[in-house]
């Protein structure tokens, strides 16, 4: 009998459908750690580590693996090993290293796979996030890796999940146990076998383990420096969708029903964008190269740009309706109750427009949105106790009182927002927050938000600083991409953070163009640290750019109506068939 079928008879699971077809985001990232001082300026250059040797031998043979019993090792988490099988270098989208390909599924149904490299480990274990609902299991591609040579090289055992959900897709269910180990514990597992298979593998355990995820990444990286701070000594945490409840229900809803205002076609769509970004870029006083670098400071009002009376609106002459005037406030506002309060702690920010295709705005006045297919799965089949397939983004309503009835029973599971990460400080854990002003899918402003909440509780920017750093990429939309230089190497500086002390005062961001060829690189800075060009120099060198404090992002308050509370979800039990979350010791 197995592992799993043993788990099964001790533990009846209920039956439960597939239902929501997910949506994967774009994940993506890379570039290289750079030195720089919030109060000093300093020429930026790239630094990457570089191997030192063939690395560790593993201690038994690939095909040894699959045959492995380790239930004992790791006692509550039933798993088990389905395949070992060797790849070949030249098969590795990761880098030029060969790697033992191990597949497993943890109960019930947590799909996971391991590249654990033959040549090149240093000792260390990778374990990556994924996009989207997840529903597929990719160790592939990590995000905010570009140029490490540490991974390139094989000195990471390489770890990742479905985080529970059905091969194929961004899989979902109303089981209340896939909603458990999808919001809670999936990434917590994971890490605990892959351990015991790393050392089992190797003949010892990794000296340091790290996390790096963008999107749902982000959101499953946070949860385990919040949930589980012993895991991981660095994470590196892109575009969180830490704030899941309120970000899939409220914010994505409030930007359909502001596009397709009152339930009628939509007022914007895709032809709009370039006309209306060329605006808000003058508004905001952009410079030349088009990249607004500070765009939480830019107020521009839509309504400058009203069609006067008899004008029709051209490419050379735009100008906007009533209805899009107040689409376009709704969309730059936030979503609100009816007291003025936001009901996410963020919004889109002015110069984002030309990432909105298919995501906010649809192609056609009559076509769909991202969003719009991201509400329809949320409140169908995520934060109801049974499932409501004939609801739509059309259902949700700005309200006190609706906010509670769906944030109570879900935040607790599937959101990663307590700000006190006292544990994880203490664990000596290092954290790198990274987000593209231009984000499309999850607005930066709500990072800045929940980052200031850690600066809160932490005791202040400086305390937070030693072990937890936000970095904030003009231009660049959700997890890479847009129109500014995305490419970064958030892992090696984490790294270089975790082992040596260096604390990353800067992060090179670099442009790469279809050939490979770099044309533009620009330093990001420790917010609320903004990269100002004060030396005159041409805009696509980093070595024209200097750090100066954004009074904007160091002054960001918001009136949201939840909060960031410490210890409200700490702790998770089954009580009477539903996962209940505590405040209390983990």
């Amino acid at each position: 009998m197995t592992v799993l079928s043993t788990w099964f008879r001790r533990r009846k699971v209920a039956r439960f459908t597939v239902l929501a077809a997910g949506i994967a985001l774009v994940t993506g990232g890379g570039a290289a750690l750079a030195a720089g001082s919030p109060d000093s300026a300093r020429t930026v250059t790239g630094v990457s580590a570089a191997a030192t040797d063939s690395g560790i031998a593993p201690a038994m043979a690939c095909s040894q693996v699959a045959s492995l019993d380790l239930a004992a090792a790791v006692p509550d988490v039933p798993f088990e090993i389905t395949s070992a099988a060797e790849v070949p270098a030249a098969d590795n989208t990761l880098g030029n290293w060969a790697y033992c390909n191990v597949q497993g599924v943890i109960a019930p149904q947590i799909h996971f796979q391991l590249r654990l490299p033959q040549t090149g480990w240093q000792a260390d274990y990778l374990q990556l996030g994924c996009g989207g609902l997840c529903g597929n299991v990719s160790t592939g591609n990590a995000a905010a890796s570009y140029g490490c040579v540490p991974l390139t090289s094989g000195a990471f055992a390489v770890g990742s999940s479905d985080e529970g959900h059905y091969q194929g897709g961004g899989l979902f269910s109303t089981d209340a146990a896939l909603r458990a180990d999808f919001g809670y514990k999936s990434d917590h597992w994971l890490a605990q076998v892959a351990k015991v298979l790393v050392k089992q593998y190797y003949g010892q355990s990794a000296t340091h383990s790290y996390f790096d995820g963008c999107s749902q990444g982000g959101h499953q990286a946070l949860t385990e420096a919040q949930r589980y701070p012993t895991d991981f000594d660095g994470i590196v945490a892109g575009a969180p969708a830490n704030n899941f409840t309120a970000l899939n229900t409220f914010s994505h809803a409030w930007t359909a029903q502001s596009v397709f205002l009152n339930g009628g076609p939509a007022t914007i769509t895709t032809a709009d964008l370039a006309p209306l970004h060329a605006a808000v870029l003058k508004g905001c006083d952009a410079p030349a190269d088009g990249i607004v670098t500070d765009p939480l400071a830019c107020g521009w009002d839509p309504a400058s740009i009203t069609c006067k009376a008899g004008q029709t609106s051209t490419a050379s002459d735009f100008c906007l309706t009533s209805d899009q005037v107040t689409t376009l406030r709704r969309i730059y506002a936030g979503p609100t109750d009816e007291h003025g309060a936001l009901l996410y702690p963020g919004y889109q920010l002015r110069g984002s427009e030309l990432n909105w295709a298919g995501i906010i705005v649809p192609t056609t006045a009559t076509g769909t949105t991202g969003d719009m297919s991201f509400v329809r799965e949320t409140i169908r089949y995520q934060v109801f106790d049974e499932p409501h397939p004939e609801l739509t983004y059309r259902d949700v309503k700005f309200t006190a009182a609706y906010f509670k009835k769906i944030m109570q029973p879900n935040e607790g599971t599937y959101d990663a927002t307590d700000p006190d990460l006292t544990a994880f400080k203490k664990a000596g854990g290092k954290l790198i927050l990274w987000h593209g002003l231009r984000d499309q899918h999850i607005p930066a402003v709500g990072t800045m938000a929940y980052y200031k909440a850690v600066q809160n509780v932490m005791g202040g920017a400086a305390a937070t600083s030693s072990f937890a750093r936000l970095f904030l990429l003009p231009g660049v939309a959700h997890c890479g991409g847009g129109q500014g230089p995305d490419k970064l190497d958030a892992l090696t500086a984490v790294v270089a953070w975790v082992t040596k002390g260096e604390a990353p005062d800067s992060l090179l961001t670099t442009a790469v163009d279809t050939s490979g060829k770099t044309t533009a690189t620009r330093p990001a800075y420790p917010f609320p640290y903004i990269a100002g060009n004060t030396t005159g120099g041409p805009a696509d060198e980093a070595s024209s750019y200097t750090p100066v404090r954004s009074t904007a992002e160091a002054n960001l308050t918001l009136n949201w109506l939840s909060s960031f509370r410490s210890g409200y979800e700490t702790v998770g039990n089954w009580i009477h068939g539903k996962w209940v979350v505590s405040k209390g010791k983990a």
